[in-house]
């Protein structure tokens, strides 16, 4: 497993929700230490933690776990989604015709 981008991604999710690592630490009920060093990949959190970790930044265990497990395409999209969706109207727009436009060139 990848503790790196897992970690990278926590972080991603954490600052998108904007928490500090001491905030999600108090939430989860852990160190800002602990917070910190799976967020740097130095160490996989218990699945007690992640699960607390996922819960308290309201985002899907795949999410996280992208790269290591196979089955989470949909997460891919739906992550795809929810970043489009903070776009204004005509660059959704956009985006959508970019992504039609790939879809079809193959």
């Amino acid at each position: 497993m990848d503790l790196k981008a897992v970690g990278a991604r926590i972080k991603a999710a954490r600052e998108a929700k904007g928490l500090t690592q001491e905030n999600l630490a108090e939430i989860i009920g852990k160190s800002t230490t602990h917070i910190s060093v799976i967020e740097r990949g130095f160490k996989a959190p218990k699945l007690e933690t992640f699960i607390s970790i996922a819960n308290a930044l309201d985002v899907s265990a795949d999410s996280l776990l992208l790269d290591v497990v196979t089955c989470a395409t949909r997460s891919t999209a739906n992550e795809l989604s929810a970043l489009i969706e903070k776009r204004p109207i005509k660059e959704q727009q956009r985006i959508l015709n970019a992504v039609r436009a790939l879809l079809t060139a193959e």
